[in-house]
């Protein structure tokens, strides 16, 4: 066997390997869900994407004997540098055989292009930021990933662990019934009607007639309300309109509740139907009628995700959330929905993770943020 070989990733040709390489990683994987390849390609900087307009990264493909083995990404987040002020670097989208030297050599690699950035330490997977995909998955490998989650194989965390990298924080995801709602509805009922009297708090479902406008407003909702959260880094201006702009076919706006008080808008919740079955159907690829096939009959779809329920500071001791959750239940029974994720939760949130156990939902996968310098 002839040594590994990395190169960074500079032709089409090579972007092209790059992206497809897990196509042969998983080929044998039926839990695994190709990515969308053009957002792919977005998020790695093979085209446009406002994330980059202040950071920038650097892709690398190993080949062993010809044969593509691995892949990494390194990043440099402006974002994270400029809010935490520390010279710290992130890798991303890596994928890899079980080949301790492929491995070993991709993160060299990434090493070497963030030392020469002035970075001086590593954290990871994200892909590129905390608000996009991120996260190694170390637990729960027997169930399909729900949409924009990841997915990876099991010896993933072994690579990454033999080069130098450990635990800083680990993401959960839980899982329930939807009927799980209607119980939490009536445990905390009189709760929630205490806190709409009181406050005056309204709930309503996105106004399908402002929808950009709704959909920004959502986004910069969830910038303002995370500002304390671990590792958070807000959306730049450019990233809400290009990711209102990328969701505006997906949302369902009967599953997109924004709470108001005297008209103003304090917090909301945000979930979306789980695509990747349909993603897996037309292999991550939208054209020339993937597009189609993805958005036909959003009815027939019965899991969503979860993703964030998020209040301003201002409101955040009122019980904004459970008000929230509460109004989701009616819209979730009406439209049939079976099974839902709220993904990804914080182990360091102990309020949302008592929230959801508390209505009976259940850890089913694990992911874990790396890095490679000592705790502080």
């Amino acid at each position: 066997m002839t040594g590994v070989t990395v190169r960074p990733v500079e032709t089409r040709a090579e972007q092209k390997r790059f992206i497809r390489l897990p196509w042969r990683i998983y080929a044998d994987d039926p839990c695994w869900v190709p990515p969308l390849i053009m957002s792919q390609e977005e998020l790695l900087n093979f085209r446009p994407h406002p994330f980059y307009e202040k950071s920038k990264c650097r892709s690398f493909l190993a080949t062993r004997d010809g044969r593509d083995v691995g892949r990494i990404t390194a990043i440099v987040n402006a974002g994270h540098i400029e809010r935490y002020g520390e010279q710290r670097g992130f890798f991303g989208f890596f994928e890899c055989d079980d080949d301790s030297t492929a491995a070993r050599d991709l993160f060299a690699a990434a090493r070497d292009w963030l030392r020469a950035q002035g970075m001086t330490c590593v954290r990871g997977p994200t892909n590129p930021s905390l608000n996009y995909e991120c996260g190694l998955l170390i637990e729960g490998f027997d169930t399909a990933p729900f949409f924009m989650m990841t997915h990876n194989r099991p010896y993933y965390a072994r690579l990454v662990e033999e080069n130098g990298f450990r635990k800083i924080e680990d993401l959960y995801a839980f899982w329930g019934k939807t009927s799980m709602l209607a119980a939490l509805d009536s445990k905390l009922g009189v709760m929630v009607e205490g806190v709409k009297e009181r406050f005056g708090v309204k709930v309503r479902p996105l106004d399908r007639s402002r929808f950009d406008d709704e959909v920004r407003m959502f986004l910069d909702i969830y910038n303002s309300s995370l500002g304390g959260t671990w590792g958070f880094v807000p959306l730049s201006a450019a990233e809400v309109k290009h990711m209102a702009a990328s969701l505006k076919h997906l949302i369902v706006p009967e599953l997109a509740l924004v709470a108001e008080v005297d008209g103003k808008p304090i917090g909301s919740v945000f979930c979306l139907l789980d695509y990747n079955p349909r993603i897996k159907a037309i292999n991550g690829r939208l054209f020339p009628f993937g597009f189609a096939k993805l958005l036909w009959n959003k009815k027939g779809i019965k899991r969503m995700r979860a993703i964030s329920t998020n209040v301003v500071p201002e409101y955040q001791a009122w019980g904004v959330g459970l008000v929230l959750t509460a109004a989701l239940v009616q819209p979730v029974l009406d439209w049939g929905m079976e099974e839902a994720e709220f993904s990804w939760v914080l182990e360091s949130n102990h309020l949302s993770k008592r929230t959801l156990e508390r209505g009976g939902a259940i850890v089913t996968k694990k992911y874990r943020i790396y890095q490679d310098d000592p705790l502080r």
